[in-house]
């Protein structure tokens, strides 16, 4: 779990920092006396899981600041610090994880950790395994995931082979339908699927797998198990090893396919 806290009351971040170690000590938690810096730092990849915001901050307020951070991290859990219980309605109004009144004390941190309005990315990468070598299946508690449409899985077999770079409405259409015709219909369709996968992550409580923007979609690496992911990172000493079959079902990962047995062949040499 990578958590921030930023506060401009040194005292106060250094009481956050010894009642989050001592609640979370597998934790990686970053503290910031200035905003900017935490801010700067996110934008740097940190992507917090949970981020304690003190609202009354100069330059940058703990509003402004959670607002960036969602915008980085769609499904950060943002607990804003308040001087009074009057601030709780900006919190609520900005979706905020939960607040909590200044003199914070060990069962407000407790209270607020245990009820997150998100699940972290290492709780729902325990839950969430993807397999691409052989057949491409999604599993969630080692389930395979069923969707409406049988086409909403192979939306996201696209997104897991663009290794969490977003992807245009286009280029899953592209990916799906190649050259097949009426671009308006494939849209509408694409509509549909995307709306299954939106309904039936929501449902799972794995929402935070898929970065949802307007006209384009990613996957979100860090949020899941994955195969591919994690023999690309760790090549003869990943527990997965690739032996040449990769997202069978499927005809369009044909160029990544070479890659991958040009990569195998460095590694392994035959």
């Amino acid at each position: 779990m990578n958590i921030y806290a930023v506060s401009c009351d040194k005292k106060e971040l250094d009481k956050l920092n010894s009642i989050i170690s001592k609640l979370r000590p597998n934790a990686d938690i970053s503290c910031f006396d200035d905003p900017l810096s935490a801010l700067a730092a996110a934008r740097e990849g940190g992507n917090p899981d949970v981020a304690f915001l003190e609202l009354d901050m100069p330059e940058l307020g703990g509003l402004d600041l959670g607002t960036y951070f969602k915008e980085i991290q769609p499904f950060v859990n943002n607990i804003m610090i308040a001087q009074d219980r009057e601030a709780a309605y900006d919190a609520i109004r900005m979706r905020a994880s939960g607040y909590i009144i200044k003199g914070i004390s060990e069962s407000d941190i407790k209270r607020e950790l245990s009820e997150l309005r998100y699940p972290t990315s290492n709780s729902m990468k325990n839950r969430v395994y993807i397999q691409t070598f052989g057949d491409f299946e999604i599993f969630v508690d080692k389930e395979p995931v069923a969707f409406k449409y049988s086409r909403t899985k192979e939306v996201v077999a696209v997104l897991v082979n663009n290794r969490g770079a977003q992807t245009t409405n286009g280029e899953i259409i592209a990916s799906l339908w190649e050259d097949d015709g009426d671009p308006e219909k494939k849209l509408s369709y694409l509509r549909n699927l995307r709306q299954d996968l939106q309904n039936t992550f929501r449902k799972l409580k794995i929402d935070g797998v898929i970065n949802k923007q307007r006209g384009s979609m990613s996957i979100v690496p860090d949020r899941i198990e994955c195969d591919l992911y994690d023999w690309l990172d760790k090549k003869e000493k990943s527990k997965y090893q690739y032996t040449g079959d990769y997202m069978n079902q499927y005809s369009w990962p044909e160029f990544f396919h070479a890659e991958l047995d040009e990569i195998s062949y460095q590694i392994y040499g035959d």
